[in-house]
Formats: C-alpha cells, structure tokens, sequence
C-alpha cells in the first residue's frame, strides 16, 4: 500500500499510508485510537475506496473494489468488533456467502463437516458447530470468526485485537495457529494495543500516527517499548496507575452485593463497596465476571441474593431501579451494548438524563449540546464536535462517551466492563486517571479486567472469581499478579 489517502466529512483519516506485509510473516501495526488503524485496513479489506495512493497485490496493481474483489484475491479481515450473523448457527456463520450447495440446495451435513474441522484446527473442536453463534460468549465468536477466514483460500489474514476478548491459554492457542499459517507462507497483519503480544508474535512493526506512517519496518522484538509509546504518542508515558488515597475503611457503604447467584452463570457473590473505593474482579474469560456486573445492574435477574445501594435493596431484574439508585455500566461489548451507533456523540451522552433537558415536554437541544461538548473536551473526545455519529469514532473514544455518559448522570455506582479494551496507551493513561478521579470524589467503582496488572493496579480491592466462585477477597496489596493466576487456575477456596 503506497500513499493512501482517505477522507470523510471533516476528517482526512489517513494522508499518504505506507505498508507493506510479507508472505510468511506476521507485521504488527501499532498506533493510538484514531490514529488511522481501522480505516487502513477497511481499504484493505475493500470496505472502503482510497481517495488516492495505490495497492499492489503479489507484485500487480489492484483495485479492490468491495469486499468480495479482496476476499477472491486471498485477503481475510478478522475485526475487533466481530460481524456475525446472531440468529445463524456457528456453521452457518463460517460459511456465510460462501456456501456449500448443489442445484441450490445447501449441502448441510459437508458444511457441519467442514465447520467442525476448521474448529478443531484452530483448538476449539468443543464448539458445537450448529450451536447458535449468538449464544456463544465473546471468545467463542471471535473463534468462530477466525474460522470463517480460514474458509477462504486466504494468503494475508488481517486480525483487529483479536486478543481482546481471549484468555491466557486461549491467546497462546491463537499465537500457535497464527504459527502454523505464516509457516505455510500465509501472512498476517496484526493489530494489538498489548504490546508484550507484538514481542511474542511479531516480526516486523509499522506505526501509525495521526493518518501518517511515523516508523515502518521496526523488529518487534528489537524496538525498545519507550521507543514505541514515544512514535506512538508522540510523548512519553510511564506505564504507573495513578495514585489516590485508599477510602477509608470507615467511609459508608454504597453498594451491598449478598449472596447474589445467577443460575449456571455464579454463586453466593457477596461484596461491599465504600464511598471512594475501587473493587477489582479478577479472573479468565467465561468466569463469571461480566455477568455478576450485569446481574448488579439489574440486566440479567439473580436467580439468589440481594443488591443493595445506600441502604435501599434493589428489584432484582430492573435496569430502570438500578439507574435511578445511581448505577451506571459501562458494559464490555460496548458497539452493541452501550452506543447508539447512529446517533450524535451528544445524544449517547445524555441518553441517561434526558430529564435534565425536559421543557415542559420538549426537549433543550442547545443545553444538551452544551453539557455534552463540556464534557466530551473534558475528556479530549477526538475528533472534537458532538454532533457527528458515535459510530465515527475509535474504540478508545468511544469509551469515552459512555463513560461522559455516567459523569453527566452523578452515577453513586460505577460498573466497568473491561474499560480499556481496544484502547491505546495513550488513553488508558487517560482512563486510569478517570477513574482515580472519580473514586476520589467518593464514587464507589468495581472494575472488571482480563489484565491482571490492570486490576491490581487499579483496584484498592480484589476478588478473584473462577467457575462462578469467588475464591479470594483481600487487599490489592496483599496479592500479586502470580497469587492472582494460581487462583484462575487452581480454584482454591480462599
């Protein structure tokens, strides 16, 4: 790719990308949210069109016209926000578009087949391939998603943060197939914020910044972290989790989880959280984590227990009592869970109060731009405006307005599903101060991360969960990050 260009309305997101991937290898391409990443591999992927520059396939000029023209030259693209069919079965899904069929009719059992065996290739033979894919949690899909690439006679595989939503033991699995594909001269653009994953898997490094290529052939394994941040940013950030007076242990209890149990999801979750404090649940993917969240917040119903805020106990199964008791989530999947994607940046922020804007029934459009804006460049949303659609923006900035979203609501709870998912170094620093921040203005916050590091350095507070469990409740303090995986691992009752 020579020079590409590409423009939207009041934004040139990329202005003149060079990258160049070679068979066999694994290129990772690094950049803050906003930098061009996406965009970049859109035009790969045929999704979108340059306004200039051009792109040279195994040594011919081409012109990939949409998706298909970049699917039939051999060009797969695995997104971080993941594109599958919810109401088709995971075989259905692997062979979308695709499809195995004779006279018109589909050959079913040499698609279940076929589904079964890309599965099993990629360490996930359990999968039941006719298993709705909307069932499966997040990891599964992303398996199912890489398995519908591998459908494809696929010679470059572009994977957006494929990590993200994958544990330990299913990251060194992706990393094993990822080896087994460069081996047999596949190539694969690599996209990830964990820069201790470029080390592992990489081979060479192109960096983004601002739509420009900052750094370009770069040794993953030989580029200095600083030297990355630095290209990356533009200035240095210590990777240090910003400090804040612990809450006292006499502060009042905001939020009382007792008991709480979600059938076949968890059990006998109980918790506090004080006015100032941030709860960390630590634990692999599929533990239990997200749901005890969303059981809090009253989108699954407990099955057990009791949720209690400021004394007040909580109809089970009520977003609405949840909200008005001053919960706010910022949920993981956050595309499909917490935006309006066609809507304003404004609108997503104010969604959760528009009672503030009410008129005698209308609504004060100009105050809810002007609440929105105040806290969006509070923030450093970018691009800045509030008027353009959430969808626009990058993962990162994205998070970002659903966390405005709770700062315009004075949320007494705060809920945070994976908060830096998909976010750069950049803004997590941004994010982690966020949260310090508000802590120290007496929120109660409970944080949930596959990171370790992130939740011990985080949190004044853990609880380690595995199956369900909760197997250790203590002081951050006293636990590290090896204490942490022994607990994941083992289950040992606490």
């Amino acid at each position: 790719m020579r020079g590409i260009v590409k423009t939207f309305p009041g934004v040139r997101a990329l202005d003149g990308v060079d990258l160049d991937v070679r068979a066999g290898e694994v290129h990772c391409l690094l950049g803050q949210n906003g930098a061009g990443k996406s965009t970049l591999i859109k035009v790969l992927a045929g999704a979108h069109r340059p306004d200039e520059g051009t792109i040279e396939w195994r040594g011919e000029q081409v012109t990939l016209a949409n998706p298909n023209a970049a699917i039939a030259r051999g060009i797969s693209t695995i997104y971080q926000e993941l594109d599958l069919v919810a109401g088709l079965s995971v075989a259905e899904n692997i062979f979308l578009g695709h499809e195995k069929s004779r006279g018109g009719l589909l050959k079913r059992s040499e698609t279940r087949a076929a589904a079964r065996a890309l599965l099993k290739r990629l360490g996930h033979g359990e999968i039941r391939v006719d298993r709705e894919v909307g069932t499966l949690p997040a990891s599964g899909q992303q398996i199912v998603s890489m398995a519908r690439a591998l459908s494809h006679d696929t010679r470059l595989i572009v994977m957006d943060e494929p990590s993200a939503a994958l544990d330990q033991q299913e990251v060194q699995t992706l990393f094993q197939v990822i080896r087994d594909l460069t081996a047999e001269g596949v190539a694969v653009v690599y996209i990830s914020h964990r820069l201790e994953e470029i080390r592992q898997i990489g081979d060479r490094v192109t960096v983004l910044k601002d739509g420009r290529t900052v750094a370009t052939d770069l040794p993953a394994r030989g580029t200095a972290t600083a030297d990355l941040i630095r290209l990356m940013t533009g200035r240095e950030i210590e990777y240090v989790f910003p400090e804040g007076p612990a809450a006292a242990t006499d502060s009042k209890v905001v939020l009382e989880v007792d008991g709480l149990g979600l059938t076949k999801k968890f059990a006998d979750v109980s918790f506090q959280v004080r006015a100032g404090e941030i709860v960390g649940l630590a634990g692999l993917v599929g533990a239990g984590r997200s749901e005890i969240l969303e059981t809090v917040y009253g989108a699954r119903k407990a099955s057990t227990g009791t949720v209690t805020v400021d004394g007040k106990r909580l109809r089970a199964g009520s977003v609405q009592a949840a909200v008005r008791a001053g919960i706010g989530l910022a949920p993981e999947e956050r595309k499909s869970q917490g935006l309006l994607l066609d809507q304003a940046v404004y609108r997503n922020i104010t969604v959760s109060s528009m009672s503030r804007f009410s008129r005698a029934g209308f609504l004060d459009r100009g105050a809810e731009r002007a609440q929105a804006r105040e806290l969006a460049e509070s923030l450093d949303v970018r691009p800045t405006g509030v008027d353009r659609p959430v969808r626009n923006l990058s993962g990162g900035n994205q998070q970002k307005v659903v966390l405005a979203r709770w700062l315009l609501r004075d949320c007494r709870v705060l809920l945070l599903d994976e908060p830096t998912r998909g976010v750069d170094v950049g803004a997590r620093s941004e994010i982690y101060a966020l949260i310090r921040s508000l802590a120290t203005r007496g929120v109660a916050v409970v944080v949930v991360s596959s990171e370790v590091e992130e939740v011990l350095g985080l949190a004044d507070r853990v609880l380690v969960v595995r199956e369900g469990l909760v197997v250790h409740e203590g002081p951050a303090e006293d636990i590290d990050e090896h204490k942490v995986l022994d607990l994941v691992m083992e289950g040992s009752a606490a």
